[in-house]
């Protein structure tokens, strides 16, 4: 593989590159020695796989990044790992697969947001599958007729609109509301996503920041609030928003990227003031939030719809976040964990969970490293080679 930075390799693809591999070889597992399988690990290293808690949602997260790497092998026509492993499509495919072993043999679990993200993440694998000129998968349409109606039975006028979280019904969030929002727009069903924008920006978005709460629940008949903001919550609103299009939602999109730029960076350091760096949201199901979000930046970036201001700002928080990212890596050489301040090419890549600070300093030499943390700044990277 040519190094990052020469003509062959952009820098970006090269650093998504390394990233694709410290997750896929250091994190992905078959499933109890089944070939053909292919599940990651919640954490690494670790002894307990496949009995780590399940963490479905991760997994649809690590066939996106998948996606992504595979969509950079269509445009360079090399393989992220080299000719003699699988391909990121090949590997993308048997996680979807597995997925469904491991969930006990289907694909619907109790949480509409989960099940959104990879309902999202099995179609744009089957857009790579097309551009691959392979024949879709039906496993894919199974899985689409599978996790249609739960979203269908959960997006209800209850509290005037919105999608429940899960399958208790009480609380209805940003986080299900909007994947469900942008699949029923990528799936043909525009009126749907409509209005579940329409009720997140009614019930959810906050003017004074400009940016979409986290859900609410009806108590003692009075619709009560939960007020976090998470980075998370509005890339997916940012996301559906552009695949929707028209002058009202574009200009709701440019909106939403002005204020994550000013309400959710922070200074990665005394040095970098003018620098526009997300905030990371810690570790566990936190730590893939602020990738998600950079993943729907990516797309605002390229979108000439959007006037150049914004695009130009969307630009500048996928770059810096990756860069402060990449800055702050660390490599371990050994299943122990023990970790040296560079990549030296023969080491496992470790990301921190917070931009602003080094990988030695959030995940010390001997701690176990979170996937979620890591599919985040795979995430990240494979945005950044996007817009460069």
């Amino acid at each position: 593989m040519p190094a990052p930075g020469t003509p062959e390799t952009p820098v970006w693809a090269a650093r998504a590159n390394d990233a694709a591999r410290s997750v896929t070889r250091h994190f992905g597992r078959r499933l109890v020695f089944l070939p053909g399988t292919h599940l990651a690990a919640s954490r690494c290293p670790s002894n307990r796989f496949p009995f780590q808690p399940w963490n479905y949602w991760w997994q649809a997260h690590y066939v996106d990044c998948l996606v992504d790497a595979g969509m950079r092998e269509l445009a360079s026509g090399s393989r992220f790992d080299g000719a003699t492993r699988p391909s990121a499509g090949a590997l993308a495919s048997r996680l979807v697969t597995t997925i469904r072993l491991r969930n006990f043999l289907r694909y619907v679990n109790s949480y509409y947001d989960d099940m959104a993200w990879l309902a999202l993440a099995a179609l744009r694998l089957d857009g790579l599958a097309e551009k691959s000129h392979k024949p879709g998968r039906r496993r894919n349409a199974r899985l689409q007729k599978s996790l249609s109606p739960q979203f269908e039975s959960a997006s209800t006028d209850h509290m005037g609109g919105g999608t429940f979280w899960n399958t208790t019904r009480d609380f209805k969030n940003t986080p299900a509301t909007a994947p469900v929002a942008l699949y029923f727009a990528r799936t043909g069903k525009p009126e749907r996503a409509q209005g579940l924008l329409d009720w997140l920006d009614s019930t959810l978005y906050e003017h004074a920041r400009g940016l979409y709460l986290d859900g609410a629940k009806i108590q003692e008949g009075k619709l009560v609030l939960a007020e976090e903001i998470y980075t998370y919550n509005q890339g997916p609103v940012l996301g559906a928003l552009l695949e929707l299009g028209g002058e009202t939602n574009l200009a709701r999109a440019a909106a939403l990227v002005g204020s994550a730029a000013e309400h959710l960076t922070v200074q990665a350091s005394p040095r970098q003031q003018e620098n526009l760096v997300l905030r990371g949201e810690g570790t566990g199901d936190g730590g893939l939030f602020t990738g998600i979000l950079v993943r729907y930046l990516a797309l605002a970036a390229k979108d000439l719809r959007l006037p150049a201001v914004t695009r130009a700002t969307a630009r500048q928080l996928v770059l810096d976040t990756a860069e402060a990212l990449w800055t702050g890596r660390a490599t371990r050489t050994d299943a122990t964990g023990r970790t040296s301040g560079k990549h030296d090419g023969g080491g496992w890549l470790v990301f921190s969970t917070e931009p602003r600070h080094p990988a030695t300093e959030t995940y010390p030499a001997g701690t176990a490293v979170g996937l979620s943390t890591q599919l985040q700044a795979w995430t990240v990277l494979e945005a950044a080679s996007r817009v460069q």
